[in-house]
């Protein structure tokens, strides 16, 4: 029987699409089948990975390309599929994931972002700009610039706005427009269509809607082919469980808040593009997933990641509950190193260990997601973050890594069922609201 034929990725415009994020090689069938349960509408990158992830997992971008296309031919998936070079921030970074095929580029300029800059006083926010100098000479062009949005929203950008912008976001944008040239003259040389999304999100507070108006118009003046912008929503987006919204002001008006401020964000990307809003950490946020679909009109991206991960976890522990206990005891210890880079709130004093749980506690405790519970929007139990910021760790362990693989492969419709149902409850919830 001959091989079945490998899709090759596309760029999907601005067409609703979802990034499934597989860490292992081992989800796409799964994801393909959360798709058709889903029904149409929402398009898959299924080849989706950062750097970080491939240096953590032992990846090549090669790798993860075969693997999600060989995945999805296997599953029988015929439709068209992007492919996301995830989190790139040198020009190496473009290299590699263009030779392998991808074709979503999404700039991370987090390391050129002042996160602290909307705490800072009148007089070090002056010196901050003073000391920028050409860098920002840019953004003063936007001083007094009056914006009505399509949705009726009136945007002024006064002087406090610039002079954050400028701090915040100068440098940053300076490196994706730098980059974005690299990657076009990259796949240009290729003969290759392609599409660039930005993230900004890696920030403390939420991206004012005069910093993205600054941000994307800039980006798009200096030719960037922007097809998705990533902003740091309001609310809480930790890894590994649902929308926390914002506990002080109660689960329906974090929500009402969130769609308001997201149908502000949609409006400045119809305005300027039409471009993209996408939702970084989106893995397990379904709480919020109608109301971005409606605010963003259909032009949303979703991206997940982490969460394959942990299923697949949950396809072990219902095969080998010994050897999952093994794995939280090894995640435990690894935690406090491994969360250094992670928006996470548990700890390991308020998640007990697998010792003091029985076998059905210990699922609960530390992968369910789903169980409605009192306080902020969605929040599950911590133990899932647990796991979500030490696969590095474990894949990496040697007296580990072997036998995770083997129990999946040894189980593959087990896995395959578990995504299936966690990713068709993702896909319906934003369908829900298109």
């Amino acid at each position: 029987m001959a091989a079945p034929s490998l899709g090759k990725p596309q760029p999907l415009g601005t067409s609703p699409s979802f990034g499934f994020g597989d860490r292992l090689g081992l989800a796409t069938p799964g994801h393909v089948a959360a798709l058709k349960q889903a029904g149409s509408g929402i398009e898959p990158m299924f080849a989706q990975q950062s750097i970080r992830e491939m240096t953590r997992t032992g990846r090549s971008a090669h790798e993860v390309m075969q693997d999600a296309l060989a995945g999805a031919a296997e599953a029988g998936f015929t439709g068209r599929q992007g492919a996301d070079a995830d989190h790139l921030k040198t020009p190496d970074d473009v290299d590699r994931t263009a030779d392998a095929g991808f074709v979503f580029f999404t700039i991370d300029p987090s390391d050129n972002v002042d996160g602290r800059a909307d705490s800072y006083d009148e007089r070090t926010l002056s010196e901050k700009v003073k000391a920028l100098g050409d860098d920002a000479k840019w953004v003063a062009a936007f001083k007094g610039r009056k914006i009505d949005l399509p949705n009726g929203t009136k945007l002024t950008i006064d002087d406090q706005a610039v002079a954050r912008a400028s701090v915040k976001y100068a440098k940053a944008v300076n490196r994706a427009v730098a980059l974005a040239k690299h990657i076009d003259s990259v796949m240009r040389g290729k003969g290759a269509a392609y599409e660039i999304e930005l993230s900004v999100d890696e920030t403390p507070q939420p991206t004012t809607l005069a910093e993205h108006f600054i941000v994307a118009e800039r980006c798009l003046s200096e030719g960037m082919n922007l097809v998705s912008l990533a902003p740091r929503f309001i609310g809480d987006f930790e890894k590994g469980i649902d929308f926390k919204g914002n506990p002080s002001i109660g689960s329906g008006p974090a929500l009402a808040a969130f769609e308001k401020s997201c149908a502000d964000h949609a409006a400045i990307a119809r305005m300027l593009g039409p471009y993209k809003l996408s939702l970084h950490s989106g893995s397990d946020k379904l709480a919020i997933y109608p109301a971005f679909a409606r605010a963003t009109q259909g032009l949303f991206h979703v991206k997940t990641a982490g969460t394959s991960y942990l299923e697949a976890l949950r396809a072990i522990l219902r095969h080998d509950v010994t050897f999952f206990r093994r794995i939280v005891d090894f995640a435990r210890s690894r935690y406090e190193a491994d969360r250094a880079t992670y928006h996470v709130s548990a700890t390991l004093d308020n998640t007990p260990p697998p010792s003091d749980l029985n076998d059905t506690q210990l699922e609960q405790r530390y992968l369910e997601r789903w169980q409605d519970v009192k306080g902020p929007v969605g929040f599950t139990e911590p133990g899932r973050q647990i796991l979500h910021t030490t696969f590095g760790s474990v894949l990496k362990e040697e007296q580990l890594r072997g036998p995770f693989f083997q129990i999946l492969r040894e189980h593959p419709q087990t896995y395959k069922e578990v995504l299936t149902d966690h990713f068709a409850r993702h896909l319906k919830s934003l369908r829900s609201g298109m």
